[in-house]
C-alpha cells in the first residue's frame, strides 16, 4: 500500500479520533494489517504496535483542546491512570511474542462480543432503566413544630461511576494487546454511567494516552517475534505511521475547532458500525 494511499486513509483515522475517541486504533490495525501482508503472520503484530504510535500522536491534540470542565471528570484518578499505563506495558509486551492467530482472532472476537453487548444491553444505544440516586436526609430543628428537612443527593459522577479504578489494569492490557487503545471499553462504560457520546469520546483520549505511551515504548524497544525488517523500528512500521499521521492530524485539528453536531443516537450507532467494519476487515485479512 503506497504512502499516498495511507495518507488519504489517515483522514478517516482523524475522524474516528475526534468523533469516537479511538485515536485511530480501529482504523490503523486493519489498514496496517493489509499494508504489511508481505510480513505474513507478523503483519497483525506490527499493526498493533504501529497503532500505538498513531494513537499516541492523535490522542494528544484532542486531549489538549478538550475543555477543562470536561477533563475535570477525571481529576484525582491517578490510580486509574497508573493501572492503565501498567496494563498498556504488559499487553504490548505479551503481544510481541504471542502467536499471530491469537492477536488477530482475539481482535475479531472481542469486537464481535462488544457489538453484541452494546446492542443487547441497555445504556449505550438506548437508555438504561432509571434508578433512584442514593439520598441522605438531614433533619434540623429544636422542636416538633420547627423541624426542617434537607435531602442531600450523593453522586460520584459519570466518570467515577463508569470507570472503577481496578479496571485500569485489564483495560490497559487488553487494549494494548489488541492495539485498540482502550476506548472500546471506556466509552461504553462512561456512556452507561450517564455521559453523552461527546463527553465519553472526549474523555477516551486522555485515557488512551495513558495506555499507548508505555505500549509504544515497549513496541519500539522490543521486536519480539518480528524478524529484522527494513522500515521497522522494534515492531513499529514507522513509515506507515507517518503517512497515516500526515492525513489525520489536520483533520483532528479542524474537527476540534469546529466539531460537527451529530444527534446522540446517530453518534452511538455510528460507533457500533465502525466497530463492525474494523472486525470484518481484520477477519478478511486473515
Amino acid at each position: 500500500m503506497s504512502f499516498l494511499i495511507l495518507a488519504l486513509i489517515g483522514l478517516a483515522v482523524g475522524v474516528t479520533t475526534v468523533l469516537f475517541g479511538f485515536g485511530g486504533g480501529f482504523v490503523t490495525v486493519p489498514v496496517i494489517t493489509i499494508a504489511d501482508l508481505a510480513l505474513g503472520d507478523d503483519a497483525v503484530r506490527v499493526a498493533t504496535a504501529t497503532s500505538a504510535l498513531v494513537m499516541l500522536v492523535n490522542a494528544v491534540v484532542p486531549t489538549v483542546s478538550t475543555r477543562r470542565e470536561v477533563l475535570s471528570r477525571l481529576s484525582g484518578r491517578w490510580a486509574l491512570f497508573a493501572l492503565l499505563a501498567a496494563g498498556g506495558a504488559v499487553g504490548a509486551g505479551v503481544a510481541r511474542v504471542a502467536p499471530d492467530a491469537i492477536i488477530r482472532w482475539g481482535f475479531v472476537v472481542y469486537i464481535g462480543a462488544t457489538i453484541v453487548d452494546l446492542v443487547v444491553r441497555p445504556g449505550f444505544l438506548r437508555p438504561a432503566p432509571a434508578t433512584a440516586p442514593a439520598t441522605t436526609t438531614v433533619v434540623a430543628g429544636t422542636g416538633p413544630a420547627t423541624t426542617a428537612t434537607t435531602t442531600v443527593v450523593a453522586s460520584t459522577g459519570p466518570a467515577a461511576a463508569g470507570l472503577p479504578t481496578w479496571l485500569g489494569l485489564p483495560i490497559g492490557s487488553v487494549a494494548a494487546f489488541l492495539g485498540v487503545g482502550g476506548s472500546v471499553m471506556t466509552v461504553p462504560l462512561m456512556r452507561r454511567a450517564g455521559s453523552p457520546m461527546p463527553i465519553a469520546t472526549s474523555l477516551a483520549n486522555p485515557l488512551t494516552l495513558a495506555i499507548v505511551a508505555p505500549a509504544l515504548a515497549v513496541s519500539l524497544l522490543l521486536r519480539g517475534a518480528v524478524p529484522p525488517t527494513p522500515g521497522l523500528v522494534g515492531s513499529v512500521d514507522v513509515l506507515a505511521a507517518v503517512a497515516l499521521l500526515l492525513g489525520s492530524i489536520p483533520v483532528v485539528v479542524l474537527l476540534r475547532r469546529r466539531p460537527p453536531r451529530i444527534p446522540d443516537g446517530v453518534h452511538a450507532w455510528s460507533y457500533v458500525a465502525l466497530l463492525a467494519a474494523a472486525g470484518i476487515t481484520v477477519a478478511a485479512a486473515g
